[in-house]
């Protein structure tokens, strides 16, 4: 059985149909990028995984378990196997770096304090930053903040890192040490990874494996250099970055 399944997963809100008996797998140990316009459902797939929210039908599996009808407590000794990236980092302002990343294992483990502070270090230096653990996320620079926030999301040591629009708001350089530390993870601590992305250059670089959402179905699922010879159209103009020729037709006419 693979690590992540998704079963004939429908969501509605209200009248919106976001997710249409979507079918998917992740493997142990890849990373799958999931691609699509905004607002297809990329990051309502992500919080299924997690059980943030819930589907209309259909079913989530974890690690060969049932997941979608657990309740919240249940929920919480599951969550610890994942790491969440969110887009904007989500770090706790009023805390210094080394609380932010020493909060997963204060909340959830039985660490001591002295094994805290050595595994603070540890993901500190992992993501390239040992310099900052007493500063302040305002003292952070924007990709700063993203590999802080990264080292707190691994460090409880999941088995899954969940990555939403991770290179959002970086410049190229930045975005590429993202891209860097994804892979790091992968080959050091063989965490399986789930990437959300409208970045392309960032998909083909970190993916073992790409899916593509639109209209609440998966238009394609397959490797980088496969979508890259795809002849879908949507699928083609997404990868090139290219406007339908019928919404450009109307932009012109104005």
């Amino acid at each position: 059985m693979s690590l992540i399944e998704l079963r004939s997963v429908v969501k509605r809100f209200g009248a919106q149909l976001v997710l249409d008996h979507i079918d998917l797998h992740v493997e142990e140990g890849e990373c799958l990028v999931i691609l699509g316009a905004s607002g297809s459902g990329k990051s309502v797939m992500l919080k299924h995984m997690v059980g943030l929210l819930q589907p209309d039908s259909g079913e989530v599996w974890f690690a060969g378990r049932r997941v979608d009808q657990l309740t919240e407590r249940q929920w919480a000794s599951v969550r610890t196997q994942f790491g969440f990236l969110f887009q904007m980092g989500a770090l706790f302002d009023s805390m210094t770096v080394e609380e932010n990343v020493a909060f997963p294992m204060v909340e959830h483990s039985k660490f001591s304090p002295e094994e805290i502070s050595a595994r603070v270090d540890r993901w500190l230096g992992l993501v390239g930053l040992p310099e900052v653990r007493n500063r302040m996320p305002a003292e952070l620079s924007g990709g700063q903040r993203k590999r802080v926030a990264l080292a707190r999301a691994i460090a409880l040591e999941p088995r899954v890192i969940l990555y939403d629009e991770p290179t959002t708001g970086l410049d190229p350089i930045r975005a590429d040490i993202i891209n860097e530390l994804i892979l790091k993870l992968q080959r050091e601590l063989k965490i399986t990874s789930v990437v959300v992305t409208h970045d392309m250059h960032s998909a083909f670089k970190v993916a073992t494996r790409l899916v593509m959402l639109s209209g609440g179905k998966l238009i394609f699922d397959g490797t980088a250099e496969e979508i890259q010879r795809s002849e879908v159209p949507e699928v083609r103009r997404f990868v090139l970055g290219k406007a339908d020729e019928e919404e450009l037709a109307k932009i012109r006419s104005l």
